[in-house]
């Protein structure tokens, strides 16, 4: 194989490394993206709804101590 050749052959193989590695960075990145809203929405959720769990708590406790 000559110079020429051997060299296009490994640009291309380097380039086709790169493009594989960034498919897979790509990857582990929309994961995290998808993990990361997830998270935003169970926090949205505990924020909105969270102060009704804890007032029924604080109601049932009282309750059962016969304060109400």
């Amino acid at each position: 194989m000559s110079a020429p050749d051997q060299e296009r052959l490994e640009k291309n193989i380097r380039r086709t490394a790169g493009i594989h590695a960034l498919k897979a960075i790509r990857g582990i990145v929309d994961e995290d993206l998808r993990e990361e809203a997830v998270r935003k929405k169970w926090l949205a959720a505990l924020l909105r709804y969270g102060w009704l769990v804890l007032l029924l708590a604080v109601l049932l406790t009282a309750y059962f101590l016969g304060a109400i």
